[in-house]
């Protein structure tokens, strides 16, 4: 195919096709796309003409792709990144006027402490867009970028998808929160002998606090773990638990009344806080602004 054969085919096929390869589901690619589940089957009918591929096979509850359809998928990502990466060049964001839809992933902890301040700043900048927020813990936060269901993120980032670009806003330490009145700063075995709280989205008990602690010969009593850091500072308020949060959560936590924050008695490198996103976008105007006012309102002194 020549280049003046381009005029003949319809791009926004190839947009269906990343989309499809990606969610492995027409219902779910036209959910993402904003399309009818008609239309989107109707596309991949068209595709498999085009490419005279059947493309993606149904097996059992999930459609696999061919040899075929991978080898595309390969060679037509790069492609249409160069494409958007031109166009995003070529166009102006206005803040004030902007009604544009901004989609970002946010972990619990970042969603509670920090995300009120910059939601303040984009009010105030830019009163006209939407911003749809999305959980995303490591676990999920490399799929959210590669399905294009972010285009930025921020959290703790691990195992990034070949095309995420990576910049380190602060490094975070852990703190102990707790209710009671006692003077002077908790031991380890005071720690150790404490009831804790956790906030652990996916129910799991075991954490860095743990690991530090068995290389001690030591365990913490853990007898409370919730989803979100929202309710954390009444359940904690009037006991005698206590919680390790993040440093930006805490003082949030603090600052609600009745709690106080004391040093973890464990040695611990500081965690790096991140913000990631694809790389297709790094020059696109509008997402360019938004990740400056994260950086803004995420980062801290030292970084």
């Amino acid at each position: 195919m020549n280049r003046s054969d381009l005029r003949g085919v319809d791009f926004k096929l190839l947009v269906v096709f990343e989309t499809l390869m990606q969610e492995r589901s027409v219902s779910r690619a036209a959910e993402r796309l904003f399309l009818g589940q008609p239309a989107t089957s109707a596309s991949l009918a068209r595709l498999r003409d085009v490419f005279n591929d059947p493309l993606l096979v149904r097996t059992g509850r999930q459609m696999v792709p061919t040899a075929r359809a991978e080898q595309i998928y390969e060679q037509l990502q790069p492609a249409l990144d160069a494409i958007s990466n031109v166009l995003s060049r070529t166009s102006d964001f206005d803040p004030e006027t902007s009604e544009a839809v901004f989609r970002i992933g946010l972990s619990d902890d970042i969603e509670f402490a920090l995300l009120p301040a910059l939601l303040k700043r984009l009010r105030t900048e830019a009163p006209g867009i939407v911003l749809v927020v999305r959980r995303a813990d490591f676990h999920l936060m490399p799929q959210l970028l590669n399905t294009g269901e972010v285009t930025v993120a921020a959290g703790y980032a691990r195992e990034l998808p070949a095309n995420a670009k990576q910049k380190i806003l602060r490094h975070s330490r852990a703190k102990v929160l707790r209710a009671d009145s006692r003077p002077g700063a908790l031991t380890l075995d005071d720690y150790c002998e404490r009831p804790h709280a956790l906030v652990s989205f996916d129910g799991d008990l075991n954490g860095y606090v743990d690991d530090l602690l068995a290389e001690k010969g030591r365990k913490r009593r853990i007898v409370l773990a919730v989803p979100q850091f929202n309710s954390l500072a009444s359940l904690l308020r009037d006991t005698d638990m206590v919680a390790t949060v993040p440093d930006y959560a805490a003082d949030v936590l603090a600052a609600q009344g009745g709690l106080r924050v004391d040093e973890m008695p464990l040695e611990r490198a500081p965690s790096p806080l991140s913000m990631v996103w694809q790389s297709v976008y790094d020059n696109d105007p509008a997402e360019r602004w938004l990740r400056s006012r994260i950086q803004m309102m995420f980062s801290d002194d030292e970084t």
